[in-house]
């Protein structure tokens, strides 16, 4: 049997993915190290261990994220964009405009009618719209990141960031504790604020539906209801599988393509 697999070395975290035949057999995801190579060799062995694989059992490895260039064991680099189209139509096939919230950029992804990519926009300039921008707030609160969600359900009055920018967004939260504002609406006001840097991306491509997120941003409900608010459509959920795994999922799927001899990048 040929195994495939897709490995994603992020900046913040790393992701693999093994499939056979079109069926995703494991997925794995851990913290990033610092270096690429030992990221992506931990996430492997992880992965292998799961399935009960060796790594001799994988027949074509694709590598994406940030720091594809630097996995030794990949047959093949993709870049985050083509992947995420991969992956994001192959679990949603009316999928047209991907959302991508990574730890470093915000990607926005539209898709032809054949799920081959359109257009595309990235934001990788500043960390505000991106999942460190939350990581960092989330240091600030004193909180878990994957708790920042949480809070806007229960916020009734989210306060206001002056500004995105993730250096004087933290001032603003520090003078927020101080004046003795809830975490819940604290939470929320930075969720709405990642919300609003996010759609003025998404609103230069003018997003078609259907309107999907993949990154690992996408768990947090939080940013997830504030940016289909304010950019007035529905974004529809990634059912029965992480999205934060899409980008690996997508590195699978041309690995398969790849084997096959059926690229269709």
């Amino acid at each position: 049997m040929k195994y495939v697999a897709g490995c994603d070395v992020g900046s913040l975290t790393s992701k693999f993915v093994i499939m056979i035949k079109g069926k995703i057999v494991c997925e794995e995801i851990i913290k990033s190290r610092p270096k690429p190579q030992e990221s992506a060799e931990t996430v492997m062995d992880k992965a292998l261990q799961k399935a009960g694989l060796k790594k001799e059992n994988i027949s074509f490895c694709v590598g994406t994220g940030y720091g594809r260039e630097q996995i030794s064991f990949v047959n093949k680099s993709v870049s985050e964009i083509t992947c995420h189209g991969k992956g994001a139509r192959w679990l949603m096939p009316t999928a047209k405009t991907i959302i991508d919230i990574g730890g470093q950029d915000c990607k926005v992804i539209k898709l032809d009618s054949s799920g081959k990519i359109d257009k595309f926009i990235t934001n990788d300039k500043c960390a505000s719209g991106t999942g460190r921008f939350l990581e960092v707030m989330a240091k600030v609160l004193n909180v878990e990141i994957n708790d920042l969600g949480k809070f806007s359900a229960k916020s009734k009055t989210p306060i206001t960031l002056a500004s995105t920018c993730t250096v004087w967004a933290q001032a603003d939260i520090i003078k927020y504790i101080n004046s003795g504002y809830s975490l819940d609406d604290i939470g929320a006001g930075i969720n709405i604020a990642m919300a609003n840097r996010v759609a003025m991306l998404v609103s230069t491509l003018k997003p078609e539906k259907d309107i999907c997120m993949t990154g690992g941003v996408a768990k947090n409900e939080g940013v997830f209801t504030a940016l289909e608010g304010i950019i007035g459509q529905r974004i529809k959920h990634i059912r029965k599988f992480d999205p934060q795994m899409v980008g690996a999922l997508g590195a699978a799927l041309l690995a398969s393509e790849s084997l096959t001899g059926e690229v269709k990048i």
